[in-house]
Formats: C-alpha cells, structure tokens, sequence
C-alpha cells in the first residue's frame, strides 16, 4: 500500500515536491507516482464541474421553492441562498465547462429534489423545463 492509498495529502505534498525536482532538472522520474499524478490532475476538472453542477442545483433548488411556496416566511431566505449560490457557481465556473454542463439534467435532478410540501402546502407549479439560461443563473447581477 502507497500513501495514495492510506493518506492522500502525505502523498500529494510528495509528489509536489518530486516534481518541483523534476521541473528543476532533477532526474528523479523514477519517484514520481506518475499513474496517479495524471488520474489526480485529470480529476481537478473533474472535481470543479461536479461543484459547479452541485452550486447550480442548489441555487435552481432554492429558487424553485421561493416561486413554489411564495408566502412562507422562508421565501426571502431562500432567495438569498440562491443569489449565494450563483455567485459560487459563478466565481468556480470556467469557459470549458459551457459544453460540459448539462442544465438540462441538473433541473430534472432540481425537480426530483423539490418538496411535495412546505408548512403543510403544496407548491404552486412550476416549470417542467429550466426556466434560465445558464448565462442567467451565473450573471452576478453587476
């Protein structure tokens, strides 16, 4: 067993430091965990879409419920949470994800995971397709 597989932080400070000698002309490749070093960086990517995605969900989760159960005494709160989100979302986001998003599913995702009730009621009803853009949901308002 590798650190990769017992402590991944060990491991990762490790093999930043191999290849900081490599950059440096060190001739050390032969430490460097390279397998996982690629598989890790491919899984960055990975890791800031799936947050993004994550953000959208929650922001289009929050909004849907202010515009579903408009009197509850949550709705501002829930408006604020999604402003919140979007602006995560938005500071994560990067051009590449454009084609890599798919807002599509995260509404179906948003909409399996909208309440049946709220305080006892029922929601008002809402859109059975997304009803922003992605440039919407990610416009900060400034």
């Amino acid at each position: 067993m590798t650190d990769y597989d017992t402590d991944i932080l060990v491991w990762s400070e490790r093999q930043a430091d191999l290849l900081r000698k490599v950059a440096a002309g060190e001739r050390i490749n032969d430490q460097v965990d390279w397998e996982n070093v690629i598989e890790e960086i491919e899984s960055v990517g990975d890791e800031q879409r799936h947050a993004v995605e994550s953000l959208l969900l929650r922001a289009l989760l929050d909004m849907l419920k202010a515009d579903a159960w408009p009197l509850s005494r949550d709705a501002p709160h829930w408006q604020s949470e999604a402003r919140v989100f979007r602006a995560q979302a938005a500071n994560r986001f990067t051009p590449s994800m454009r084609q890599r998003l798919d807002l599509d599913r995260i509404y179906r995702q948003t909409l399996r995971a909208l309440p049946e009730t709220i305080d006892g009621q029922p929601p008002l009803p809402v859109p059975e397709v997304c009803p922003v853009t992605l440039d919407e949901l990610l416009d900060d308002g400034s």
